[in-house]
């Protein structure tokens, strides 16, 4: 719980950050856990071209030195060109060397994009070569109906279609992409295991506390220099370190499935500076109405949004458990 005066001042100056203090911190303790507690000469770190991947990049190359920072573009099927272009500008700005590794002909071994449109074919018999697609989920914000997931299709002819998805076919079409982010954890370990670096994961608070991620995949790291970190204070770092603007102005993407896809449309469900700011108040125990006062939304729709918060780690808890042991 926050402190009174904090509650009676809430605002969204509660996120700012003194930013070169910040990344330096960060930055001793990446060197005190990879070079002395973890024992490994540098860090590999997944980069996406997305903020969050380039920040940690950064705070590597600035903690550790670019020449022990290896990133790892690692484009499939349905990446967006602009990923890799983002991803090749960031590591030219911090001078790290970066290694392309193309997934896709691995996941089509799997039978990632196989399983995936099987399960798409339960709801759209017709989909088939050409056609593109995403799963959404409603916002919180349009209001207090159950929310379901729907799948979103493009036709190659460009008209978009949208049907609700029954619980096995949304299942399906998650845990076969959840193969994307399990392949590209195992060769961000493949390169580490090489080089004797450690592995650097790059989810941020909301990411992190509210399980945006595949455990054993993204969600799997030696190291997480940015957990702690709302994503409003992630740009504010990322503007410190000079990451290009470019990346700063992209709008944050899961890059997973075909068709564009936003993080909010298909987990957080409202904009990340309203989550963010959510949040900190359900963290700290600030009324709804005083945060309903600063993000432009009714105090019913900010309880809406703690109660998702709420109904999101309870299902994170099965993907921050340890394997268990028989005592």
């Amino acid at each position: 719980m926050t402190n009174a005066n904090t509650v009676a001042t809430f605002s969204p100056d509660v996120l700012r950050l003194d930013a070169a203090a910040e990344a330096e911190r960060i930055c001793e303790s990446i060197r005190e856990t990879v070079l002395g507690r973890l024992r490994r000469r540098g860090v590999v770190v997944g980069v996406s071209g997305g903020i969050d991947s380039s920040v940690v990049a950064g705070l590597c190359a600035r903690a550790l030195g670019g020449d022990r920072v290896l990133a790892l573009f690692m484009p499939e099927r349905d990446s967006s060109p602009e990923s890799l272009q983002l991803g090749r500008l960031l590591t030219e700005t911090f001078e790290i060397e970066s290694v392309v590794e193309d997934i896709a002909p691995a996941l089509d071994a799997a039978g990632c994009y196989r399983r995936r449109d099987d399960a798409i074919r339960e709801v759209f018999p017709e989909y088939g070569e050409g056609w593109k697609s995403k799963i959404v989920l409603p916002s919180i914000l349009d209001g207090p109906s159950y929310r379901i997931f729907s799948c979103v299709v493009q036709t190659p002819q460009g008209e978009t279609l949208s049907r609700r998805m029954p619980v096995g076919p949304y299942q399906q079409v998650v845990a076969a992409t959840n193969f994307k982010q399990r392949v590209r954890k195992m060769m961000e370990y493949y390169h580490a295991d090489r080089l004797r670096f450690a592995v650097a994961g790059t989810p941020n608070l909301q990411e992190y506390d509210l399980g945006f991620f595949v455990k054993l995949g993204d969600g799997a790291a030696d190291v997480k220099p940015i957990a702690h970190l709302y994503k409003t204070q992630v740009y504010q770092l990322a503007e410190y370190l000079g990451v290009p603007e470019e990346i700063r102005t992209r709008p944050p993407t899961t890059d997973t499935y075909s068709l564009a896809q936003s993080q909010e449309e298909f987990f957080f469900s409202v904009p990340y500076p309203v989550m963010d700011l959510c949040l900190f108040g359900k963290n700290h125990g600030v009324p709804a109405e005083q945060v309903a006062e600063c993000v432009d939304i009714t105090p019913e729709q900010v309880q809406a949004v703690y109660d998702d918060i709420g109904a999101k780690r309870k299902a994170a808890y099965y993907l921050h458990e340890v394997p268990l042991l028989v005592k």
